[in-house]
């Protein structure tokens, strides 16, 4: 992390004793607080002159209930190909996660110094996040949209209701534990006059691409790939 960057510089005297972590990728600041302190650092980040981040771009979450575990090695391929195949005995987190599962991360734009920085915050499944809507009113549809497709409850929304799915949906599309297939579908009933609810219908299958690969017959050693 550069230290020399004045916006770095600004937030760690301003929030040093607030902050989690304080990163910078690419040029990109990613600032880690705490549900409890979001609300202070968030009204700070507006206000005052020296951020000035007048504007919310974006709120989005992240599900890391899975995160770091594979079931295979990727490392090395075959000419003939190989099963991509999921062994559920086989799983392995290969990094290591100690926090909570998911993560709210705030998108934020000062146009007046033309600066960016990146507000995470994570919470437990259940666990709720304070709203940001009075700070920044377009959280609103952000905050509805990250309710609905994983179930973050954020404390304070005035509104707080599904907004893409339908009302009478179940869960969370997109956590990680949600199968593909959803658990059920819907079709108009002729007979009934009306749109029912059923179980899915769909067989199960593992989705995991499998890859071939076949050297052409034609080929003498010295034309194969790799040869040349």
């Amino acid at each position: 992390m550069s230290e020399s960057n004045p916006l770095v510089h600004a937030i760690q005297n301003r929030f040093g004793h607030i902050i989690q972590a304080l990163t910078m990728t690419l040029g990109e600041i990613t600032l880690e607080i705490s549900p409890e302190k979001s609300r202070e650092v968030c009204v700070a980040l507006r206000d005052e002159a020296t951020f000035s981040f007048e504007l919310l771009l974006d709120i989005c979450v992240v599900d890391y209930l899975d995160y770091g575990i594979s079931e295979w090695q990727t490392e090395r391929t075959t000419l003939t190909g190989f099963e991509r195949g999921v062994d559920s005995s086989r799983q392995e987190r290969r990094i290591a996660w100690n926090k909570p599962r998911f993560a709210v991360v705030y998108h934020l734009l000062s146009i007046r110094h033309n600066q960016r920085v990146r507000l995470r915050i994570f919470a437990e499944e259940g666990e709720p996040v304070p709203s940001v809507n009075a700070i920044w009113p377009a959280a609103n549809w952000y905050e509805r949209e990250a309710f609905d497709l994983y179930g973050v409850v954020f404390e304070g929304h005035p509104d707080l209701r599904r907004l893409l799915t339908d009302y009478g949906f179940v869960g969370h599309p997109f956590r990680k534990d949600f199968p593909l297939s959803g658990h059920v579908e819907v079709r108009y009933d002729a007979k009934e006059g009306r749109v029912v609810y059923q179980p899915v219908t769909i067989p199960a299958r593992t989705l995991v691409a499998k890859t071939i690969r076949k050297m052409p017959n034609s080929l003498s050693p010295s034309e194969t790939p790799g040869n040349a």
